[in-house]
This record gives C-alpha cells, sequence and structure tokens, in this order.
C-alpha cells in the first residue's frame, strides 16, 4: 500500500471516529434535556476526577448487579464512560434487561 493510500485511510477513520463520537454526545444531550439520568460506567477513581454534573457511578463490573437501582430512576438512561467503549458495553446490558439507555460516549463531551 502507498503511503499517499494508507494516508487516505487514516484521514477517513478518523473523521468517522470524529463524525460517530459527535453523534452520540448530540443524541445524548438531547435525551439528557427530556429528563434522562446520566449514568457514568467509569471506575470510582476516575469518577473522582471528574463527571458530569448530576451523574451517578456505578462502575460497569456492578452494572448487571445494579439492575433494580437503575430501574428505580425511572428515567431514560444515558451511560458514560472516558471514551464510549465501557458505555457501549453497558448500554448492551442495559438494553437486554428492558431497560431504555443510549450509549451517550465520553461523559467530556456531554452539555
Amino acid at each position: 500500500m502507498s503511503h499517499k493510500l494508507l494516508y487516505i485511510v487514516i484521514i477517513i477513520g478518523l473523521i468517522y471516529f470524529f463524525y460517530n463520537s459527535y453523534s452520540k454526545s448530540k443524541k445524548a444531550n438531547n435525551i439528557i434535556k427530556k429528563g434522562a439520568q446520566v449514568v457514568d460506567v467509569r471506575t470510582p477513581q476516575e469518577f473522582n476526577t471528574g463527571h458530569f454534573e448530576g451523574s451517578v457511578n456505578i462502575p460497569l463490573n456492578t452494572i448487571e448487579n445494579s439492575i433494580d437501582k437503575i430501574k428505580s430512576f425511572n428515567k431514560d438512561i444515558v451511560v458514560v464512560c472516558a471514551s464510549g467503549m465501557r458505555s457501549g458495553k453497558a448500554n448492551e446490558i442495559l438494553n437486554s434487561k428492558g431497560i431504555t439507555s443510549v450509549n451517550g460516549g465520553s461523559w467530556s463531551n456531554l452539555k
């Protein structure tokens, strides 16, 4: 593969990544405006270094044991983490348990 083609592939990948991140945060922000609860699935240590105001910290490794707590919010859920990977996994788990949630990606992209 030539260097020129490699650069084009990298640029397209970066555009896709940033567009996907923007899309997630835009959708999440719209749902938050309607009263959704933000659930941050990072570790408590990460959460304590900064988090979205009003979010609750339920680490990914405890999400399955916290289903009743999450259901008790009686709201749509936006799950966030540092990059969108853990929140994506948490979103899959919540949706499989009948909880309406969306992957908000990185907590720092929320407004």
